[in-house]
């Protein structure tokens, strides 16, 4: 009996010691990028959808999604920001104040893509109906600039002063602090009222791109396989699986379908594929279902796929 106990707290100490291990390889990362959504525009479940994705999550089957966005923490300079203001912006606030960085600015600066209704509405909480507080910094590029201040109801949070525009041009880049740059870049997509940007991020010790939309990649001036060796992580466009996913013509939304980015990348290393993380699904797409046939398809082929709180070092 004086044996097994004693084997029982041998046990007990190396489980606390891998513990306290794991503990330290999470809390290590000084500056990194957290995952605060991943869903298209519209959100999953969607709106008016009566199909089995949406069904999976009112019966329960997969949990809601917020709408894509990234937070930038760094901890050793009690800093944090956002990539685009969604719909879902309050609760995705709320997530890195809660899980990542309490402080008594609520965001050091917000960083817009473009002016989809997915990307910037959430900016709306910044006015007197809701936060109303002032000079929150909001990134943005010349045309974005223009469309926030020159139409309502956005053009009141900048006349209150609620928030800060910031001008932003293409390639030409943000120095945040000692250890964060972020360059935005222009890319070809549906630009009705503004440019739309990815984003290059990079800490002291990874980078990473931002390209939540896009057309298609031949029609981006870089090339994309180029673009993604240059850094550790990919956060590439990936509203659709394929043509046949839905029924309205695909030219009013263009997006590199997945299989076609699979397809560009299919001749490239392992370590090249697993530095894609697809992001912006669709609520049709079915890999948007954590553990379907098509998700776990694709990851043997070295891909990977964005999840709400996965955290990435910088």
């Amino acid at each position: 009996m004086r044996y097994f106990l004693s084997f029982l707290l041998f046990i007990t100490c190396i489980s606390c010691q891998k513990k306290s291990t794991e503990e330290a390889i999470i809390t290590s990362h000084k500056q990194y990028l957290t995952i605060l959504g991943i869903a298209q525009d519209g959100g999953y479940p969607h709106i008016g959808c009566h199909k089995e994705c949406c069904a999976n999550f009112y019966n329960g089957t997969n949990k809601r999604k917020s709408v894509v966005s990234l937070g930038l923490v760094d901890l050793e300079n009690r800093q944090k920001w956002l990539f685009d203001a969604t719909p879902d912006m309050h609760t995705q606030l709320a997530d890195l104040e809660q899980n990542h960085l309490k402080k008594e600015t609520l965001i050091d600066g917000v960083f817009l893509t473009h002016a989809h209704i997915g990307h910037y509405t959430g900016l709306m909480y910044f006015g007197r109906e809701a936060y109303g507080k002032k000079d929150i910094p909001i990134y943005a590029m010349p045309k974005m600039t223009s469309f926030l201040k020159n139409n309502g109801p956005w053009n009141q949070l900048v006349s209150l002063q609620n928030i800060k525009l910031k001008s932003l041009q293409n390639d030409s880049t943000i120095i945040l602090n000692n250890n964060l740059k972020v360059t935005p870049f222009l890319v070809p997509h549906r630009d009705e009222y503004s440019e739309t940007v990815g984003y290059k991020i990079k800490g002291t010790k990874k980078s990473a791109i931002f390209i939540p939309d896009i057309d298609k990649w031949h029609k981006w001036k870089r090339n994309i396989i180029e673009e993604v060796k240059k850094v550790d992580y990919a956060f590439l466009d990936a509203a659709f699986l394929n043509q046949n996913e839905v029924k309205r013509a695909m030219s009013e939304v263009p997006h590199p379908f997945i299989e076609e980015t699979i397809n560009l990348f299919k001749n490239e290393t392992l370590a090249t594929k697993n530095k894609i993380i697809f992001i912006h699904f669709n609520h049709t797409n079915p890999t948007l279902q954590k553990g379907s046939k098509e998700q776990i398809e694709i990851q043997k082929l070295g891909f990977r796929f964005a999840n709400e709180g996965d955290n990435y070092e910088l």
